[in-house]
């Protein structure tokens, strides 16, 4: 069984060992977790016809054609536009990216056991027959939070876990904090106003030599996306807080404890997915119609979990979209007046680990996140606040898309002096997903749409809005189109981008609901725990009746409050002040 790596990379290969099993629908223990899981299609009879797949015998000409089509849906640079906002708050962008981190790796590139990948001009699309048996999952796909737990903490000396230094010496069962920098690594004051609560200086990843010391190295690659982890982090330890004082019977010891507190916190995360982040995405009713009626389209494999790749190559892909070049992130980083400078896309990438906290490639200012760059979450959650379509909200789900994803500054630094085609390539995220759309024999969006029994978008559809420029780049994809393009149009004509369309909905419900249903430690199989085993039937039963497990049987907050929304999670793990919100 392959133990659990922790260093992934978006842009380079990853070398991975051949893991001796696939991932068995088991309950959750401490134990190392088996990481090598299938993907496999949703639709795997239309990723056998060449009739639902853009063509592969002239290769090198749609190799072309989608590189152009890449560079037509990236703005030019300059401010975004005033239309481009959607009423979705940004944390689901980036909530978006840490659950895909948290169910998948190893899509970007092929690992080496393909002998291709997308950077050669002439590569031919793959059979899905070879794709489902070379290229693996790095991840357990299922929302069991390995990307934060790793695989445990060390209760036995005598056995220690990989992910052993995660976890504090004092208190095995917490997880370590990062604590943020009041001076840079000179020695030299930091600029800037505290952010609220102001003592509070426990709001970094922990770090390493500058370098995040955590179970997914992903989850450091942007700033956003690291203080939502470490709010995850935070999330935990007062959870153990909160079961040491309200329920003793389970805090008797160590192990107990900890298993205690993680259910609990997979709970509430599974939950909340299910509840906040679904049926904020995804058109209306979607969610409630799979809880309700059934899985229609997602069911294991030989009774294994595997990870569509509809879903993760191309559909998931549409928070991509929603990516602004600037955030109102603090009260120190943004365009309102009095502030240091704006929160653009590349400072945000630049005061991670891998950017050695804001330098360029080399030693950065600190060695830890300074105070001023501690994130005011009550400017990414208010959905108030997004329904303005100003700067608190996240971009439209749509086919435009911001100018910095054509120039990420984290991915393809082989070497600055000598900016090859591969390296640009790696850079530019819209033609990297629909080259590896191509590359992955992913169906056509025509072709998903026929399968889920939804209306296709017309040709009339697909031009709507659009440039001359997008227009003509479009013209050879109007009656076969990329899946990830086709989900971001449909947003874009069907839902104005305020949710996917209903492609794109069916396809990311299904995935995750069916994800979360078929695991059987999950919170929806919560009275199978309780009660001893129980046949399908009596679980959908539980299900439409509202039996299951519910933020009423987990952690309150200080007032009695539940955690229902992402704001009551953030408000709990003490990154989110009470009063804003």
């Amino acid at each position: 069984m392959q133990n659990l790596p922790f260093e992934f990379s978006h842009g380079g290969y990853i070398k991975e060992q051949t893991g001796q099993q696939r991932t068995a629908l088991r309950a959750l223990t401490t134990e190392t977790i088996d990481v090598e899981t299938d993907f496999d299609y949703l639709f795997p009879d239309s990723a056998r016809d060449p009739n639902s797949l853009l063509p592969a015998d002239n290769n090198q000409d749609i190799i072309d054609k989608l590189k152009k089509l890449g560079e037509a849906i990236i703005d030019r640079e300059g401010p975004e536009p005033d239309d481009a906002n959607s009423i979705i708050p940004p944390v689901y962008t980036y909530w978006g990216q840490f659950i895909d981190h948290d169910i998948t790796a190893n899509t970007d590139r092929a690992v080496t056991d393909l002998q291709t990948d997308i950077t050669k001009d002439d590569f031919t699309p793959l059979s899905p027959d070879f794709v489902i048996d070379k290229l693996k999952n790095l991840r357990r796909p299922i929302f069991d939070l390995d990307s934060v737990y790793g695989d445990g903490p060390t209760l036995d000396p005598e056995k220690p876990t990989q992910a052993k230094d995660f976890y504090q010496e004092n208190d095995p069962v917490k997880l370590k904090v990062g604590v943020n920098a009041k001076e840079d690594a000179s020695g030299r004051p930091i600029p800037g106003a505290k952010i609220p609560p102001e003592e509070d200086l426990s709001r970094d990843l922990p770090r390493n030599n500058r370098i995040a010391a955590i179970a997914d190295s992903r989850n450091d690659e942007n700033l956003i996306v690291a203080q939502f982890h470490t709010a995850f982090l935070r999330f935990h330890n007062a959870v153990v807080d909160w079961v040491r004082k309200n329920e003793p019977k389970n805090a008797q010891d160590n192990k107990k404890l900890f298993v205690r507190a993680q259910t609990l916190v997979r709970w509430h995360y599974q939950w909340l997915v299910v509840n906040d982040f679904l049926k904020t995405v995804t058109a209306s009713k979607t969610v409630d119609s799979i809880l309700c009626d059934g899985l229609k389209f997602y069911h294991p494999r030989n009774g294994n979990l595997f990870m569509p790749l509809e879903f993760s190559v191309a559909a998931y892909r549409f928070g991509h979209s929603m990516v602004r070049a600037a955030y109102d992130y603090n009260r120190n980083f943004t365009n309102k007046p009095g502030a240091l400078t704006d929160a653009t896309f590349n400072l945000l990438f630049a005061f991670t680990g891998k950017r050695d906290i804001g330098g360029p490639p080399g030693p950065g200012p600190s060695n830890t996140l300074p105070f001023n760059w501690i994130i005011e979450w009550d400017r990414f959650v208010d959905k108030e606040s997004a329904a303005k379509r100003q700067r608190n909200s996240a971009r439209k789900i749509d086919t435009h898309l911001a100018f910095p994803l054509s120039k990420l500054i984290n991915e393809g630094n082989k070497d600055p002096q000598d900016p090859d085609p591969i390296q640009q390539l790696l850079k530019h995220l819209a033609k990297r997903n629909l080259l590896r759309g191509y590359f992955l024999s992913i169906p056509t969006g025509q072709s998903l749409a026929d399968k889920l029994g939804i209306t296709k978008l017309t040709v009339e559809e697909l031009k709507q809005g659009n440039s001359p420029e997008l227009n003509q780049a479009l013209e050879p994809f109007l009656e076969k189109t990329p899946a990830w393009y086709y989900v971001l149009k449909e947003s874009e004509v069907r839902a104005k981008g305020d949710s996917l369309g209903e492609v794109g909905s069916r396809i990311v419900a299904e995935t995750i609901i069916g994800l979360i249903k078929n695991d059987q430690s999950s919170y929806l199989n919560e009275c199978q725990h309780e009660h001893g085993h129980k046949h399908d039937h009596e679980r959908d039963f539980a299900r439409k009746h509202n039996r299951v497990w519910n933020p009423s049987k987990g952690v309150k907050l200080p007032n009695g409050g539940e955690i229902r929304t992402i704001s009551d999670f953030l408000e709990f793990a003490g990154v989110l002040p009470a009063s804003s919100c």
